[in-house]
């Protein structure tokens, strides 16, 4: 976990060609340990590339001190990040993600004790690491990390330091605070909008020196729309999905019309992935897109392979379509499953069918989703506006004594 060792460091290797000027291999960063090379495969270029190989290599090397009991002013935290990586991480859904959220950490956390760990501490932390820009963007577009990202980072701190405890490694409480919880998004496709976004990937061109090839680039994003908006499944499990039973992956029954979104032995989270039902319309495209040789061995696919990531793909298309590419009303590969709930909602869906189907619990589906449905609170609203009586009803429901009794002064007398 730490960013520096002994003896390791980057060592940028410079090209060698031969008697005859031939190159034999190209420059490139290696990291040099004692007498020790191990190539990055990384050109010049990529000098924070081969940082993150550094850092990986020296996390695998450092051997963190796991005697039980000691106090947290003894205990470093790199020792409790390292040991919660060797322990724990490797069951995660996405291991390398956690990895790389846990390097963030030690580099932050580098020369602290566990006793360091506080309200303050955790607060420097945020304002450092939302200072730290995304280093998938390039120069000219820097982004910079955001609090939820911080707070992402932070529960895995906590995690961390919570296995660490248990396995009687510590012998107090370390608390960490976290950031306040963003708000979520509640961002989705009107009909309209879904057409030209839809239109916007089917109908995109490759484009070469300034002209307009006829190759089409973006169609296989079109098709994982259809799938998303008629689904409701994360983008992650699309792309994973498979056209036949695969060990391992995600796959879609079309005799059935059953989308089995979670692989045979995945481990269930709480994120969900409940079978679910396909309508006509998305099966037919679906065989249609198997018989035309579209996708043979996946449902996304881009040249005869499987796609796993359409993130820049979809933002291509999004920014063909207009729609909004930055800031809070952005548009997401995640924004088709707000829009499948909200549509499903809005038609009048079961709420417990339209739960299980999307994999959220009801009380989820309604807390978020439901007020786009037509039946939300209609009776209260009806009765709180006709002084507690529905539509149509009587003003007065109570039919017994409704008729007035005038007394008689007339004395009967006997026969």
């Amino acid at each position: 976990m730490p960013r520096r060792g002994k003896g390791a460091r980057l060592w940028l290797e410079p090209e060698e060609r031969d008697r005859e000027g031939r190159l034999v291999h190209r420059s490139t960063w290696v990291i040099r340990d004692g007498t020790r090379k191990i190539r990055t495969r990384c050109a010049p270029s990529e000098r924070e590339r081969a940082e993150q190989k550094l850092a990986e290599y020296l996390a695998k090397k450092y051997q963190p001190n796991r005697t039980r009991g000691r106090h947290p002013s003894e205990t470093l935290v790199i020792d409790v990040l390292k040991i919660y990586h060797d322990d724990a991480v490797g069951s995660h859904m996405r291991p390398a993600e956690t990895g790389q959220r846990l390097l963030m950490l030690a580099e932050f956390f580098e020369t602290d004790m566990l006793a360091d760990v506080t309200g303050a501490r955790c607060r420097e932390y945020v304002k450092w690491r939302t200072a730290q820009p995304i280093k998938s963007f390039t120069k000219n577009n820097p982004r910079l990390a955001s609090t939820a990202a911080a707070r992402r980072e932070l529960e895995d701190l906590r995690a961390a330091i919570n296995h660490h405890r248990r396995e009687g490694l510590c012998s107090e409480i370390v608390s960490v605070v976290l950031p306040e919880k963003s708000e979520g998004r509640d961002v989705f496709l009107t009909r309209l909008q879904a057409a030209r976004l839809l239109w916007a990937a089917w109908r995109a061109k490759q484009v070469m020196s300034d002209k307009v090839a006829a190759r089409n680039t973006l169609r296989h994003i079109a098709r994982f729309i259809l799938v998303g908006l008629y689904t409701g499944t994360r983008h992650r499990a699309i792309c994973d999905a498979a056209l036949r039973p695969t060990i391992g992956r995600a796959y879609v029954d079309l005799d059935r019309g059953v989308f089995y979104r979670r692989a045979r032995g995945e481990r269930e989270t709480k994120k969900r992935k409940p079978p679910a039902r396909l309508s006509d319309r998305l099966l037919s495209h679906l065989r249609r897109w198997e018989r035309l040789g579209i996708a043979k061995n996946s449902i996304i696919e881009w040249n005869g392979k499987s796609v796993r990531s359409i993130r820049r793909g979809f933002a291509a298309a999004a920014k063909a379509a207009g729609l909004p590419t930055t800031g809070p009303e952005k548009i997401t590969p995640h924004t088709l499953r707000h829009t499948a709930a909200t549509w499903a909602m809005q038609s009048g869906a079961d709420p417990y069918q339209t739960a299980g189907m999307l994999g959220m619990t009801v009380e989820m589906l309604l807390d978020r989703y439901g007020h786009h449905h037509p039946d939300f609170q209609r009776d209260a609203a009806n009765r709180l506006a006709n002084g507690g009586r529905l539509p149509g009803q009587s003003r007065d429901r109570n039919t017994v004594n409704k008729t007035r009794h005038v007394s008689s002064n007339v004395t009967k007398t006997a026969g």
